[in-house]
């Protein structure tokens, strides 16, 4: 078959970690863009229909997460006929985007799960040197004080956004540890990196969900390897308090509860349609003297631009995501898994309000988990498979 051939699964695999790194690295977002058509979208375009029977095959052993999709898909292109969007072409090639996106994974999976980790190792690993040349770029070249709030290159400028992205990557690689003692020391400089740019981002939202995910972690991973990560972990959280207690109090709740509640207003006056896909909007509170320009939490961002029925699909498509999760949850990739999911979990109720954009760093924590768990099905079985072959000799 076309799609197992090696250049093919070379194409695809250079697109994820173009997905990666490219977010931070590339010279600009049009070429970051363009890159992934060219390396992602274009291969699962072309091989969609040679490749048929996987995505056949993905269906019938994920029905419930890809129908939750497809319908969230259908509620977001129905509702640009109400949409104040300029653009509705714009805005229905964006849904499309996605989708194509998620339909690369399962062609991505017939490479198996060795090298889909090594993928998200070398992902994550070139976001560890993007950190690494954030941080000398911010504090060495432009020469601000270690009290500013680190804003990364590319598309990680964003202190919040950027530290998502990064914290992701982190929990990507933090419970692969190589066997390779050289390779070790590599993996701690880079888990080094990634964890400086969180930590110097004061990314309140993205500190916790990374200490929530870690302290939680030895439930499902039940090694040594992640208790000791989850205790390393309390003590840093403590030692940050005691150095960084005035910069981390500083902005109080940043209002997000003054948000929260105006937010609730704006869905109850359109609680069924939304104000439609790509809808620009503001949130005024008055209280403050003060406007947002998005309501700093995905639930409640879906569910102004396409009302409760769009955030009851998004939830959907969530909690599915987790189930699918579970049921790998014996395989390694599963248990990395769960552990990103739990922490997008977490980031989404702080910043991230960006859905159905083009990719960008909220996808981070929104699509591309979905669509890594669109890669378990083929894990399990090869998992499974290794478990006859073993239990047999």
């Amino acid at each position: 078959m076309v799609y197992e051939k090696n250049w093919v699964q070379a194409w695809l695999g250079f697109g994820l970690v173009w997905f990666f790194g490219a977010i931070a690295l590339a010279p600009s977002n049009k070429i970051y863009q363009q890159g992934l058509v060219v390396f992602l979208w274009l291969p699962a375009l072309l091989l969609a229909w040679p490749a048929r029977r996987v995505l056949v095959e993905a269906w019938r052993r994920q029905p419930a997460l890809w129908g939750s999709v497809l319908l969230l898909m259908a509620w977001g292109g129905v509702s640009l006929a109400w949409t104040p969007a300029e653009d509705l072409a714009r805005e229905a090639k964006r849904l499309l985007y996605i989708f194509v996106f998620l339909l690369a994974f399962p062609l991505l999976a017939q490479a198996g799960g060795d090298r889909i980790r090594n993928l998200l190792q070398i992902g994550s690993g070139l976001l560890a040197i993007a950190a690494l040349i954030s941080i000398i770029h911010f504090y060495g070249l432009q020469a601000q004080p270690l009290v500013a709030r680190l804003a990364g290159i590319g598309e990680i400028s964003h202190p919040i956004l950027g530290a998502y992205v990064i914290g992701a990557a982190a929990l990507l690689l933090l419970y692969q540890m190589p066997r390779r003692r050289l390779f070790q020391l590599g993996w701690m400089l880079a888990l080094a990196c990634l964890g400086a740019f969180v930590i110097l981002s004061q990314s309140r939202g993205a500190s916790l969900a990374l200490l929530v995910t870690m302290v939680l972690a030895p439930v499902w991973l039940r090694d040594r390897h992640s208790r000791i990560l989850a205790m390393g972990a309390v003590l840093a959280t403590a030692l940050a308090f005691f150095v960084m207690y005035n910069l981390i109090t500083a902005r109080g709740a940043s209002f997000r509860p003054e948000i929260f509640e105006q937010v609730l207003k704006m869905i109850g006056e359109h609680p069924w349609t939304g104000l439609g896909l790509g809808a620009a909007y503001n949130v005024k509170v008055a209280s403050v003297g003060m406007q947002f320009d998005h309501t700093h939490n995905m639930f409640t961002h879906v569910a102004v631009e396409l009302g409760l029925p769009g955030m009851l699909l998004w939830i959907f498509v969530w909690l599915f995501a987790l189930g699918e999760i579970i049921r790998a949850r014996h395989t390694l990739l599963g248990k990395i898994l769960l552990g990103l999911w739990v922490y997008s979990t977490m980031a989404m109720q702080f910043d991230a309000a960006s859905l159905t954009a083009t990719p960008r760093a909220e996808w981070f924590v929104s699509w591309l988990p979905v669509g890594l768990v669109m890669l378990l099905p083929w894990v399990r079985a090869e998992n499974d498979a290794c478990g006859k072959i073993s239990g047999s000799t």
